[in-house]
C-alpha cells in the first residue's frame, strides 16, 4: 500500500492553510468560503495561530493563497463585523475570528448567539488551557472542582451551532471538515465554534496533503416534495384571505424575483419580518409592509383576518406574531415554507422542508389560474394608502426644537440609493424602521434584530462594507448604543474603510423608557441625567460627555448638525467624502414614534404600591386574553 503523502505543519498554521482552499458553489458561482481573518492575541494565540497567520502573510504561496488580516478592538465586536459580513455575502462567505484565552474568548460569546440567532455563519477560534495539565492552573484559567474538563469556553455550547475542541493534532482533520460543513448548510449555520488549547495550537504533526486539496462546498437548493406542494396549493386555493409572511429565508436564497412573481400572479398580499424586509420592494402592489409588533397597520389588519399565512424563510419570533395575539382569525391556518424543520413546523403548519425559491417556483405553477378575490385586493390597497399617508406624517413631523428620530429616518429613505445599505439592531429604531423604511432592494436594509444586540452597528457597518465595497453604508447608531462598544471605529480608521455612521443622540434609552412607562414604570433609569431624582427623570443633564469629540478621537470626521436640513447637507459631504463619518444629530427622547395597532407581552408586575404600574396591569390583563398557540 502506497505511503500517504504528509506535511509538517502545527495546528495552527495547518487550520491557515486548509481555510484558503475552501470554497463555496451555488447557482454556478464559486467563491471563497473564508475571506480573511479578524484577530485579537495573547498569551493563549499569539505564538499559534497569531504566528500561522504572520508565516502566511509574509509567504502565502506557500499555503496555496493569502487569508488577508485585520486588526479589531474588541472580541465581541469582531464577530460581530465576521456576522455582518456572512449577512452581506448571502451566507456564501464569512469570516474568522482568533481570541486569546478566558476574558478574550468569552467576549466573543454574545457575537456566537448574535450569530446563531440569526442563522448565520462565522467560525471562531477560541483559545483554551493547556491539554497537557502541566502549567495547571494557567493564567486566566478558570477551574471547576467537579471536573477538570470544564473550561470557559464551554459556555459556547448553547449559543453554538457547533462546537468542538482540539485536544490532539490530528482531531483536527475531521473537526475542520465538520466545521465546514455546518458553515455551508443552509439549514444548520450558525456561529463554528473549534476552541484551541494553546499547546496544541504550536505542536507540529503530518498532515495528510490531500487534506490541504480545493474543497468545493456545495450549497443545497433542496427542492419541495411534490405531495407537499400540492397539499398547500389546495389550503391556499381554498383560502378567502391568505397572506404571506416573507422571513430573511426569501433573501438568503435570493428569491426575491419569485417571490414578486408569485405575488403579481396570485394577488396574495406579502408582509416582511425584519430578516425579510426588502425582499419584495415597497412599491410592489402586494407588499403591504412589516407585520406584528412593530410593524405596519397595513399588514397587521391583513394579518388580522388572515386564514391561510404562508411563513417563508421564517423563525416566527414574538414581534412577527405580536407575541402569538397579531393572527385572530380563529380558525387561521399555516402553510411554512423552510429548510429548518425545527422552524417549518411552527404553530401546527403544513411543512415545505426546502429551499424558498424552488419551492416558490413550484407553487407558482401549481396555482396557476388562481387569484385572490377582487374585493380583498381592494381592500389590501386601502390600507396599503393609508400606512402610506402615516409613513409621509412620520417622516415629515416638522419637530421643534430637535427633530423625532422619523424625520431623520426620512431623510435617509429619501438620500440614500437603492443599494446603499443601512444597518441598526437595537432600541426604539428598529421598531420605526421596519414600520417606516421603505425598501427597494433585498440588500438595502440591514437590522439585525433576532437577538437585537446593542452594541453590533459600529461593528456592523466595518463587515458590511467589507462585504460590500462598493456601496455605501450607513449605520445609525443611538447614544445608548454607542457607549456599548465604539472601539472599532479605530479598526475602521486603520483600515481605511468608508462607512457613514449616524448618531442620534437623545441622552437616553428611548426604546426601554417608552416600554418602561407604558407598563406603569415610569422610565426608571433610562435617562443620562444627575443628582436628586436623576433615576426617575427628575435630575439634570450630564454634562461633560461629548460624544462627538470622543468620535473624533477614533480617527473619523465629525459633522455635527441641527434639524433635518442640516442632517440632508451633511449626509451629502458624508456620502462624497472617501473618510469615516459620523453625523452627529440630537433627536427628541420621546418620539413620537408610529402608529400601532399591535402589542408585545412584556408582563407587568401583579401587585404593586405604585398606582401607575397598578394600572398598567389591568391594561396588560386585557391585551393578553387574545393570546393563543395556533394549532389548527
Amino acid at each position: 500500500m502506497e505511503r500517504q503523502e504528509t506535511v509538517r505543519l502545527t495546528v495552527g498554521q495547518a487550520i491557515i492553510r486548509f481555510l484558503v482552499h475552501q470554497y463555496t458553489e451555488r447557482d454556478g458561482q464559486e467563491q471563497r468560503l473564508i475571506a480573511g481573518a479578524f484577530g485579537i492575541f495573547g498569551h493563549g494565540n499569539v505564538a499559534g495561530i497569531g504566528q500561522a497567520l504572520l508565516q502566511n502573510e509574509i509567504d502565502p504561496d506557500a499555503d496555496g493563497g493569502a487569508m488577508p488580516y485585520i486588526m479589531p478592538r474588541n472580541e465581541q465586536g469582531m464577530v460581530h463585523a465576521a456576522t455582518a459580513f456572512a449577512k452581506t455575502r448571502n451566507r456564501m462567505q464569512t469570516m474568522m475570528c482568533t481570541s486569546s484565552i478566558g476574558p478574550g474568548s468569552l467576549n466573543m460569546v454574545t457575537g456566537a448567539a448574535t450569530a446563531t440567532t440569526n442563522r448565520l455563519p462565522v467560525l471562531l477560534f477560541p483559545s483554551d488551557q493547556f491539554a497537557t495539565r502541566y502549567p495547571d492552573p494557567v493564567l486566566q484559567q478558570i477551574e471547576n472542582p467537579q471536573t477538570l474538563a470544564t473550561t470557559a469556553n464551554d459556555c459556547f455550547r448553547p449559543v453554538a451551532a457547533f462546537f468542538d475542541r482540539i485536544e490532539r493534532p490530528e482531531q483536527l482533520v475531521p473537526s475542520l471538515i465538520h466545521a465546514m460543513q455546518t458553515l455551508t448548510d443552509p439549514a444548520a449555520t450558525g456561529a463554528v465554534v473549534i476552541a484551541l488549547p494553546q499547546d496544541v495550537q504550536a505542536e507540529a504533526f503530518d498532515f495528510p496533503v490531500d487534506f490541504f486539496r480545493k474543497r468545493v462546498w456545495h450549497v443545497r437548493r433542496t427542492p419541495a416534495e411534490i405531495s407537499a406542494v400540492e397539499r398547500a396549493a389546495e389550503a391556499i386555493r381554498n383560502a378567502k384571505r391568505p397572506m404571506i409572511v416573507a422571513g430573511g429565508g426569501v433573501i438568503y436564497s435570493s428569491a426575491s424575483e419569485e417571490l414578486r412573481a408569485f405575488a403579481s400572479n396570485t394577488g396574495i398580499p406579502v408582509a416582511d419580518t425584519q430578516a425579510g424586509k426588502g425582499a419584495i420592494n415597497f412599491d410592489h402592489p402586494q407588499s403591504v409592509g412589516g407585520v406584528g409588533s412593530t410593524g405596519s397597520n397595513a399588514a397587521n389588519h391583513v394579518a388580522d383576518q388572515a386564514d391561510v399565512v404562508i411563513g417563508i424563510g421564517t423563525r416566527y419570533s414574538d414581534f412577527t406574531t405580536a407575541s402569538h395575539t397579531q393572527f385572530k382569525n380563529p380558525d387561521v391556518r399555516f402553510v411554512n415554507i423552510n429548510v429548518q424543520p425545527f422552524d417549518a413546523v411552527k404553530h401546527g403548519a403544513q411543512m415545505l422542508v426546502s429551499d424558498a425559491r424552488e419551492t416558490l417556483v413550484a407553487l407558482n405553477s401549481a396555482l396557476e389560474g388562481y387569484r385572490v378575490e377582487a374585493e380583498y385586493e381592494a381592500e389590501i390597497a386601502r390600507w396599503k394608502a393609508q400606512w402610506d399617508e402615516e409613513i409621509e406624517a412620520c417622516y415629515h413631523r416638522g419637530l421643534e426644537p430637535v427633530p423625532a428620530q422619523t424625520e431623520i429616518f426620512g431623510a435617509l429613505n429619501e438620500l440614500m440609493g437603492d443599494r446603499d445599505i443601512v444597518i441598526n439592531a437595537a432600541g426604539s429604531m428598529p421598531g420605526d424602521l421596519q414600520a417606516l423604511w421603505r425598501a427597494k432592494t433585498p440588500e438595502q436594509y440591514h437590522v439585525e434584530y433576532a437577538f437585537s444586540c446593542m452594541g453590533y452597528e459600529i461593528p456592523a457597518a466595518m463587515g458590511v462594507k467589507l462585504g460590500a465595497p462598493d456601496q455605501e453604508v450607513v449605520a445609525i447608531v443611538g447614544d445608548g448604543t454607542y457607549q456599548m462598544l465604539p472601539m472599532e471605529m479605530a479598526t475602521i480608521s486603520q483600515e481605511g474603510i468608508k462607512v457613514i455612521l449616524v448618531l442620534l443622540q437623545n441622552y437616553g434609552f428611548a426604546s426601554i423608557g417608552s416600554l418602561s412607562e407604558s407598563r406603569g414604570s415610569q422610565r426608571f433609569g433610562t435617562q443620562y441625567q444627575k443628582g436628586q431624582g436623576a433615576h426617575l427623570g427628575a435630575g439634570d443633564r450630564i454634562d461633560g460627555v461629548d460624544i462627538a469629540a470622543n468620535a473624533r478621537s477614533w480617527g473619523f470626521d465629525v459633522l455635527e448638525v441641527r434639524g433635518v436640513e442640516e442632517f440632508r447637507e451633511a449626509y451629502r459631504k458624508a456620502e462624497a467624502s472617501d473618510r469615516p463619518t459620523l453625523i452627529y444629530v440630537e433627536t427628541a427622547l420621546k418620539g413620537p414614534n408610529p402608529d400601532s395597532i399591535s402589542w408585545w407581552d412584556v408582563p407587568v408586575s401583579q401587585v404593586s404600591r405604585i398606582e401607575s404600574t397598578q394600572k398598567a396591569y389591568q391594561e396588560y390583563v386585557e391585551a393578553k386574553k387574545p393570546q393563543r398557540h395556533y394549532l389548527k
